[in-house]
This record gives C-alpha cells, sequence and structure tokens, in this order.
C-alpha cells in the first residue's frame, strides 16, 4: 500500500493573520447571504452579495496563487523538480 506524502507551506505569522482575516470576512459574507435567504430578501439583492462573495474568494485565490508562484514554485524549480509544472498547468485548469 502506497503511503500518501503530505505536503506542507510554511508561512510567516504575517501571511497567516491575512489569509484568516479574509476567510473570516468571507465567511461573515455568507452568513450575511444565508441571513437574507432567511429575511425573504430579493433575489437581486442576493445575487449581488453572492456576486461581492465570488469576488472575494477569486481575490483570495489569486493572493494565494502568487504567494505559491513565487515560493513553493520557485523552490521546487530551484531544486530541480520540474514535475511543479504539471501541478501548475492543472491548477490553471480549474481557474477556467
Amino acid at each position: 500500500m502506497q503511503q500518501s506524502i503530505e505536503r506542507m507551506t510554511i508561512r510567516s505569522d504575517e501571511d497567516k493573520k491575512t489569509l484568516i482575516s479574509r476567510l473570516n470576512r468571507i465567511e461573515g459574507q455568507i452568513r450575511g447571504v444565508a441571513n437574507m435567504v432567511n429575511e425573504d430578501r430579493y433575489c437581486d439583492d442576493i445575487l449581488i452579495q453572492l456576486s461581492a462573495v465570488d469576488k472575494s474568494i477569486k481575490s483570495l485565490a489569486n493572493l494565494l496563487l502568487e504567494k505559491h508562484m513565487k515560493s513553493c514554485v520557485k523552490e521546487r524549480l530551484n531544486d530541480g523538480d520540474d514535475t511543479i509544472l504539471e501541478e501548475i498547468v492543472d491548477l490553471f485548469k480549474r481557474f477556467q
């Protein structure tokens, strides 16, 4: 049986704080949308809020992608590990 290798990214306290803060904000936005549904708010208003959530998530994903490219990917390429390129191609496919 193959043992899976768990990959990790060590982040600075500042990076963690930034990411968690943004995730907490997104979580609050989602709770707000749920409240709007419970309050029978107009569909258009809910859709506008969902669009804002979507933009927040995409912005966070872009931040993580940038950090990933500048740290993990760069490090693995410098170590001669070209397999990271396939990982990046697959990752970009998910963003489409």
